[in-house]
């Protein structure tokens, strides 16, 4: 597991430039961390490195977002409402798990059941300094 010391905004963006370096169709990521770690603000610059215009917000209360003038598109999910897996299908979530663009979901160990195996996980928590957030990412 790579571990990532993220101490400012512009690790936050460097980082969300890589996985979008990387992303494919059709890949899950999954975020897990508490309030304010956060995931939000990883998936704007993940949005924007895409070359996506929309402005990204939280999805807390509407489950979902899509942002679809990147190079492909991105649906950012939040979990946090969600009970468990059979909320996410319920809601029609994997059609975009298994769809044409990057899933990155918010709070997706609530969902863990129905992630993909291969899905790419960062473990986010709060660092020991003020600011600081390290990032335990499996890929």
């Amino acid at each position: 597991m790579r571990e990532i010391i993220i101490n400012s905004e512009d690790d936050t963006k460097k980082l969300g430039r890589e996985i979008a370096d990387m992303a494919k169709p059709g890949d899950v990521l999954a975020l897990i961390g508490d309030l304010g770690c956060g995931k939000t603000t990883l998936t704007k610059y993940i949005a924007e490195a895409l070359g996506a215009t929309e402005s990204v917000t939280s999805p807390t209360f509407t489950i979902m977002n899509e942002y679809l003038s990147g190079r492909m598109p991105l649906y950012h999910f939040d979990a946090y409402r969600l009970e468990n897996g059979l909320d996410m299908l319920n809601i029609g979530g994997d059609d975009y798990i298994a769809g044409d663009g990057l899933c990155v979901i918010e709070w997706a160990d609530k969902i863990a059941e129905v992630l993909p195996d291969d899905s790419y996980v960062i473990f986010m928590e709060y660092g020991d300094k003020d600011g600081e957030r390290i990032y335990r990412c499996t890929f």
